[in-house]
């Protein structure tokens, strides 16, 4: 006859609504909840064998956990899936001990999210892919805190540069330890606003950009902590400084090379002459346009002779500036000469159908010069014969 305490064991475990059982240590079922039978059916009866219930890809590993609890006296924890009444499999995770006479073993399931095999897999992917970064990157170094600013992970091949040890920070206040450096100053107030913020600084003789990214609690939005990336930026700063200095040595050199190739030379008094050779392009014809009005002004000269004897080739568009410049020029109180035309600049200057007319052109730069000496010194004659001939007081 069953005893009073057995009678009332039988009982709760046939009214349980939780997923409990006791097996024998073969794997046999004992005796299933109420709750166990409701969720797995005919299955779950008594001398069912766990084993015979579980997913076939999952009895490798029930086996392992089984030995398991039959050799340690902790409980243990481990995922399965077994038939229900339907024949289909639940997944189920199970928290099973071994009897203290060790002839059975007590343990509980409960259903398990059907997706946390799939969260376990992303987790653990995760975490590779974290740890092969700061692994390999030469570069980068990583670190995280709480809210009170206490660091609980610090890793990177980075820190190596810096002379620090993966972990060295770890268990200090980087609020406190850092809080001489302005970026820091205010980040008790300021980095817990969910804000992603960038910065660079010089540390550890390294220069480093730095991202100061928000670690949220899963489940509401407060920020419990801070993740930072430190990227070691030193190399290619001064990659950035020794090209910014090659740039501005070049850009020198391109202007001494305009300079030289399109010279502005006073050959007499009151006349310049701009002398220019190989390509002209509309750049160039931009340049000499500046250049060659502020030296009329300057030099307050009388004649610009434009010396082409050395271009070979001009496109539209250059033809339509020195046209301009010349135009130009006489704006200024100064008369423009254009010099050593070739025949196939000429036809180019004709092919854009512009009045021409007006345009002074002369055969080479020494007809041009002298064009201008003559000029001048007809108009010096023209102005003496101007003025009135002195008076003589009469003699006495």
């Amino acid at each position: 006859m069953e005893s009073a305490p057995d009678a009332l064991l039988g009982d709760l475990f046939a009214r349980s609504p939780d997923l409990l059982f006791v097996a024998s240590a073969e794997g046999a079922l004992l005796h299933p909840s109420g709750g166990l039978r409701e969720a797995l059916g005919a299955g779950a009866e008594i001398g069912a064998r766990l084993a015979d219930l579980a997913h076939p890809d999952d009895r490798e590993a029930l086996a392992a956990a089984w030995a398991a609890v039959l050799q340690g006296d902790e409980p243990v924890s481990f995922g399965v899936r077994l038939r229900d009444g339907s024949g289909a499999y639940r997944r189920l995770s199970c928290s099973a001990s071994r009897a203290s006479d060790g002839s059975a073993v007590l343990g509980s399931l409960r259903a398990a999210p059907e997706n946390a095999g799939e969260e376990q897999a992303k987790l653990r992917l995760k975490a590779r892919i974290l740890d092969a970064i700061a692994e390999h990157m030469e570069s980068v170094a990583f670190w995280s805190t709480d809210r009170d600013g206490l660091c609980h992970y610090h890793a990177g091949k980075a820190l190596a540069k810096a002379g620090l040890k993966p972990g060295e920070f770890v268990g200090l206040n980087l609020l406190d330890l850092f809080g001489s450096v302005p970026e820091f100053a205010g980040a008790r107030e300021q980095w817990f606003d969910g804000t992603v913020r960038h910065f660079s600084n010089h540390s550890h003789g390294l220069e480093w950009d730095n991202w100061i990214i928000p670690l949220r609690d899963d489940s509401s939005a407060l920020v419990e902590g801070m993740i930072g990336l430190s990227l070691d930026v030193t190399d290619s700063r001064r990659a950035e400084n020794e090209l910014r200095v090659q740039l501005d040595q070049i850009a020198a050199q391109q202007k001494v090379i305009r300079d030289l190739s399109t010279p502005i030379i006073e050959v007499w008094d009151g006349v310049l002459t701009l002398p220019m050779v190989g390509t002209v392009d509309s750049v160039r014809t931009a340049e000499v346009m500046d250049s060659l009005l502020s030296q009329v002004v300057e030099k307050r000269a009388r004649f610009a002779i434009l010396d082409l004897t050395g271009v070979e080739v001009v496109d539209t568009r250059v033809a339509s500036h020195l046209i301009q410049l010349v135009t130009a020029i006489r704006l200024l109180g100064a008369d423009g000469i254009v010099a050593g035309i070739k025949p196939n600049v000429a036809q180019t200057m004709v092919a854009l159908g512009l009045d021409l007319s007006q345009l002074n052109t002369q055969r080479n730069l020494r007809a041009a010069l002298t064009y201008a000496i003559r000029s001048m010194s007809l108009a010096q004659d023209a102005s003496r014969a101007a003025s009135p001939a002195p008076t003589r007081d009469p003699a006495p």
